[in-house]
């Protein structure tokens, strides 16, 4: 029997928890064999939903512990949907690790569809962090956009694509929520296989302290900057610019492909003008053009401010990992902000 695989999984056609049970019993009978889905029968398997959460498993876990993250290098994680095969390897894994906040809109129809009997252990690592949400700004950090309306840039929130939740996903931009979601991590290894338990804490002193450390820079040298707003492409900076006290000002929403209106590129050039931003920052991983378009009206310059939703293969190979592209994203910062 030829196994056919689903391609897409759009919002608006997500399968049902049903049908999902149904396809992961056609898979068992694929011949998909445990070398071609990266699991192995003598370690524990830890599936990752994309790489800042692979990076905490892998740093975490260790020797310990076999990871296979379902994003490959180089891809945009919003343009990104499961196939079959991808589902069938999570079912087979101890360990599903995934962001939340709304950014993996599959998995809940995805546990639904697990058999009752599975043993499969599952973390959001997200769980604990005070989320932004996406239709306005984060009550602590109210203010935050309102210094771009009074320059006659208003919030281009209101027109972001909408994720399975109501709040910005994107909490792992900021290395103080990768401080909670490692422990959220080691929780979940621990508990998945505590016989390995002091490895795990072993291996979390060693990233603790260097995201502490980038913490701590982020810290200190973007609270001494006097200039605070912050012109990106993505709106993927939220939690960076709450925890760090900055302005962030978007030409698009939460998704890299929601499209602006015109209305608000005319605003959003306004507010550079008016305010003095001399670099408006773009993606690796998505087009530059309106980063470029904008810099153009504004006599502007571009930088890179990377969301490390992914590494390119150039950086995997190069061995950069969470840290080195955050510790990047500071020296930009800190370019743009003087």
């Amino acid at each position: 029997m030829r196994c056919r695989f689903v391609r897409r999984w759009r919002k608006g056609n997500v399968l049902t928890a049903a049908v999902l049970a149904a396809l992961m019993i056609v898979m068992a009978g694929c011949g998909k064999n445990e070398a071609a889905s990266g699991l192995k029968d003598d370690q524990m398997n830890v599936v990752t939903s994309f790489y800042p959460v692979y990076f905490l498993a892998k740093s975490i876990g260790g020797d310990a512990v076999n990871v296979v993250n379902l994003i490959p290098a180089g891809v945009e994680p919003h343009d990104w949907t499961p196939k079959s095969q991808d589902l069938n390897t999570a079912s087979k894994a101890q360990l599903l690790l995934y962001n939340g906040a709304g950014l993996e809109n599959w998995v809940e129809d995805f546990l639904q569809g697990l058999p009752k009997n599975s043993t499969l252990k599952t973390k959001a690592v997200s769980d604990g962090i005070k989320l932004i949400e996406a239709s306005g700004e984060d009550e602590e950090h109210e203010g935050e956009e309102h210094a771009a309306e009074e320059n006659g840039a208003h919030d281009v929130e209101e027109h972001a694509h909408e994720h399975a939740g109501d709040h910005d996903p994107h909490t792992w931009v900021s290395p103080r929520s990768m401080l909670v979601m490692a422990d959220n991590v080691l929780k979940a290894l621990s508990e998945a296989d505590a016989a390995h338990q002091a490895d795990f804490e072993a291996n979390y002193k060693v990233l603790q302290e260097r995201l502490a450390k980038l913490d701590g820079d982020f810290t200190s040298k973007l609270g001494a900057v006097k200039q605070k707003d912050i012109v990106t492409t993505h709106q993927a900076f939220g939690y960076l610019a709450r925890d760090y006290g900055l302005n962030q000002v978007a030409i698009m929403g939460l998704s890299p492909d929601a499209e602006p209106k015109a209305q608000d590129l005319l605003e959003i050039a306004k507010f550079v003008k008016a305010n003095g931003i001399t670099y408006i920052f773009f993606e690796e991983l998505v087009s530059d053009e309106l980063a470029n378009t904008l810099a153009r009206e504004t006599g502007a310059k571009t930088l890179v401010l990377n969301p490390a939703e992914g590494l390119t293969k150039a950086q995997e190979k190069a061995g950069d990992d969470y840290v080195t592209l955050m510790e990047r994203n500071l020296d930009n910062l800190l370019k743009a902000l003087q």
